[in-house]
């Protein structure tokens, strides 16, 4: 015998199929009227074609993608480098603020003056302090080469902020948790490393991941301490044919670099939060 929906459900799936084709159209005619709206106060601006030729022109587009494209690899190797070492410097920061032990106070006493100041600091002035502080020193055995120094500028901001997302992530775990697995034998390190741990992570996934965006968007200010990075590229061609264009395309390739990193972010946001949902449920 196959299953006949009730009369109430058709009319039910009827109404809700259009209300969202409503909804869709109405969307669809909104966003073409501002659209419109849009490009007609733009083109009608007095500046609008000096504009379009100083920062989207197609020949100084073309002449200078490769350029800037070149360029772009140097920052690429920088998120690679950066992103690894701030994932662990933030949970080691983040373990040293959760401990308990009396014994590593010194330490969970520098790990928080550590997240205070580069929390609260620019990254912009941490590379200026940084890239040219360091050697200004003129000790020998400390780097000089502005490409490591950027690195440790990007390491030392952003492992504040991971290390604190970690942190919340450690601490929003139940403490019934950590009871549990002690009560069945786990010392101290196994039950960090192998019940808190995985479950504090997979509850800042989304948050971590915005910062690795938002590390990967910044890795252009290395361009500051002279690296020549897709920017700094930008800014070559710019400075030799007086026309902004070169900006526009590092900018799209940026763009194009985080886009995959975001959408990402989000499929893993509305995952957890449809699971939160279904575990609501039951």
């Amino acid at each position: 015998m196959t299953y006949q929906p009730s009369p109430l459900r058709i009319a039910r799936e009827s109404a809700k199929r259009r209300a969202t084709v409503r909804s869709r159209l109405i969307a669809a005619l909104s966003t073409f009227f501002l659209a419109t709206a849009l490009l007609v106060i733009l083109t009608s601006a007095s500046g609008f074609h000096k504009v379009t030729g100083a920062f989207f022109n197609w020949h100084h587009a073309r002449l200078s993608f490769p350029q800037v494209l070149n360029g772009l690899w140097l920052n690429l190797r920088v998120m690679v480098i950066a992103e690894i070492c701030v994932l662990i410097l933030g949970l080691l920061i983040a373990l040293a603020r959760t401990s308990v032990s009396p014994l590593l106070y010194p330490v969970r006493l520098a790990a928080t003056i550590y997240t205070d100041i580069f929390r609260g600091l620019p990254l912009l002035l941490v590379l200026l302090l940084v890239g040219f502080g360091i050697p200004g020193l003129g000790i020998s055995w400390l780097p000089s080469s502005t490409l490591l120094l950027g690195i440790v500028s990007l390491i030392l901001t952003y492992s504040a902020y991971v290390a604190e997302v970690i942190r919340a992530g450690i601490e929003a775990v139940h403490p019934a948790q950590r009871m549990a697995a002690r009560a069945l034998g786990l010392t101290t390190a196994q039950t960090q490393r192998t019940v808190i741990l995985p479950q504090a992570l997979r509850k800042v996934a989304p948050p971590l991941l915005n910062d690795l965006v938002s590390l990967q968007k910044d890795s252009g200010l290395i361009s500051v301490l002279g690296a020549i990075d897709a920017i700094r590229q930008a800014r070559i061609y710019s400075s030799m044919t007086f026309n902004f264009t070169s900006y526009v395309v590092a900018g799209a390739l940026f763009v194009a670099l985080t886009i995959p990193l975001t959408r990402f972010t989000d499929w893993l946001t509305r995952r957890q939060d449809l699971a939160r949902n279904l575990r609501g449920q039951w």
